[in-house]
């Protein structure tokens, strides 16, 4: 996403090796429990009923959460307000009591409140369902499968490191990322361990790009 809204990149994709992900964080669509909305497909309807009048928080504006939601909205189809706060807990504070109406954000942070029911999960933005929701649908399954926008985490050493250092490095994270205590911490905060060759990992970020870029500049986000 940075160098679609950063002017003066400092580096350029040639400067990078890129070595494999490290975790993908599940995201989830998720309301208050004070709209009257149990489902994506009935959210939509009442966004439709009501545009302009249903307010998303993010935890500011270019990052993750809202960029999410403006890949989300556009999918969808509908006219929802960003209103950007500075980090995701002040963004579900006004979640819960009501102020904004909708978000999509991390699992983790999202699973205290949907288990006390204070909030209602209506889809996960992943390929696959979380394991720690697992009655919670897809945007694929409900027919988004566009609206795809795991948090992701990788591995990337400087360009020019000689090809048998980067191998060794590349060949002991997948090992560490196969172990119970590395694996365990990380899918307790809803992530999906799914580890890539370099060449895996370099195709899926320029994926990335092309998906993020037009995101990015339908929303005008920047970054200084």
């Amino acid at each position: 996403m940075a160098p679609f809204m950063v002017p003066n990149m400092p580096f350029e994709d040639k400067d990078l090796a890129l070595l494999t992900p490290i975790a993908l964080v599940q995201m989830i669509v998720a309301t208050s429990s004070r709209l009257p909305v149990s489902s994506v497909a009935e959210l939509i309807a009442y966004a439709k009923a009501n545009p302009g009048k249903v307010n998303y928080g993010s935890s500011g504006p270019g990052g993750i959460s809202h960029l999410a939601a403006e890949l989300f909205r556009s999918a969808a189809g509908i006219d929802v307000v960003h209103v950007p706060y500075r980090g995701a807990a002040p963004a579900i504070q006004d979640l819960l009591a009501g102020q904004v109406q909708l978000a999509v954000l991390d699992v983790s942070v999202l699973l205290p409140h949907i288990r006390s029911g204070a909030i209602k999960p209506l889809a996960a933005t992943s390929r696959t369902r979380s394991a720690l929701l697992p009655d919670v649908p897809t945007t694929t399954e409900i027919g988004l499968p566009t609206v795809l926008s795991d948090n992701w985490y990788g591995l990337a050493a400087p360009a020019g490191i000689p090809k048998p250092i980067l191998d060794r490095i590349h060949a002991a994270a997948v090992e560490v990322l196969a172990t119970r205590d590395a694996a365990e911490p990380m899918l307790a905060q809803g992530a999906v361990i799914r580890p890539m060759t370099p060449a895996e990992f370099t195709d899926f970020v320029r994926q990335e790009r092309e998906k993020w870029g037009p995101v990015v500049k339908a929303s005008g986000a920047k970054m200084e």
